[in-house]
């Protein structure tokens, strides 16, 4: 579970750090800003799932990041000096609203309020994935994607190619939809054995569906059929074409 800290006082971003890794070891604080302007990029690189969230800051509040970053799907829980904003903080979906200075207990309480809930909806989907996946062959047909936003139900059909950018994936989908997830392409190799998506380079997977041509020239490489050009890994050629041809008399 990510967790991001946005707080003025770095005294107070240190303080509620020191809590967390004390009661919540398996937490990651995945980042810390102090200003809206730097939360909003921080939530947009990190995607976390939860964030906790001073409300008067130097530019603006707490509810002008999220109006920055919306739709909001992580939980927030805001924490601050300011009684009056309550209201405000549930209009928008707040999971708690804890005031300075922060209780120990109170923290721990609003975290795994949040953890529960993530959880639970992580878990239904899982079950929905498994029960579609089980029914007839077993080749799986759908996968979770997990983004900032939401956790996605994800037909496997659907996907075009994922590309590899650092640590993160990134997905095309059909109708032009793009899914940016932060799991390295390895792992969804793995997980996509077995199904039409195969590995043709270190950056790339490729649904064999949607190869239109292989071009022996330049090292190899496929051209999709909305045009894209895929390298093709020397090391992968001989397996990629091999795939090929199986999938043409599948």
């Amino acid at each position: 579970m990510k967790v991001m800290i946005v707080d003025d006082e770095a005294p107070v971003r240190n303080t509620i750090a020191a809590l967390l890794k004390k009661s919540f070891p398996d937490i990651t604080i995945s980042a810390s800003a102090g200003s809206v302007a730097e939360g909003v990029s921080a939530v947009t690189q990190h995607q976390p799932d939860i964030l906790l969230l001073d409300i008067e800051l130097p530019d603006g509040l707490g509810f002008d990041l999220l109006r920055q970053v919306a739709p909001v799907r992580f939980r927030t829980i805001f924490i601050t000096g300011h009684q009056e904003y309550a209201l405000n903080a549930f209009k928008v979906s707040a999971l708690d609203y804890i005031l300075k200075p922060v209780d120990e207990d109170e923290l721990s309480a609003a975290i795994l309020k949040a953890c529960e809930i993530i959880n639970h909806e992580e878990e239904q989907l899982k079950l929905l994935a498994l029960s579609e996946n089980m029914q007839g062959k077993k080749v799986l047909k759908r996968i979770i994607l997990r983004t900032a936003e939401a956790l996605q139900l994800v037909a496997v059909n659907d996907i075009i190619r994922a590309e590899a950018e650092s640590n993160y994936t990134h997905f095309h989908l059909t109708g032009g939809k793009h899914i940016m997830v932060s799991r390295t392409i390895k792992e969804y190799e793995a997980m996509l054995s077995g199904t039409s998506l195969i590995r043709v380079h270190q950056s790339h997977i490729v649904n064999l569906n949607y190869i239109d041509k292989f071009y022996k020239h330049g090292g190899g490489y496929l051209q999709l059929k909305d045009g894209t050009s895929i390298p093709v890994s020397p090391v992968l050629k001989q397996k990629v074409l091999q795939a090929l041809n199986e999938h043409l008399y599948d």
